[in-house]
């Protein structure tokens, strides 16, 4: 389907965010594919931002069941 977001996946995204950081740890890469890998790595980080903080919630929900 156009258009549809897919599921975001915490440990896809970890992932990416460990080859980014070699990437940018990389002497060789250059200072605009760094501006690129950190814009994507803060994309990455508020995705596992909100996927921990709604996963405490749910704990947080069954906990008091």
């Amino acid at each position: 389907m156009p258009g549809k977001k897919k599921d975001f996946n915490y440990s896809e995204a970890v992932g990416e965010l460990e080859k980014i950081a070699a990437k940018v740890e990389d002497p060789s890469t250059g200072i605009d594919d760094i501006d690129k890998y950190v814009r994507r790595a803060d994309e990455l980080i508020t995705g596992c931002r909100k996927y921990l903080r709604s996963a405490r919630e749910k704990a947080d929900s069954i906990e008091t069941i």
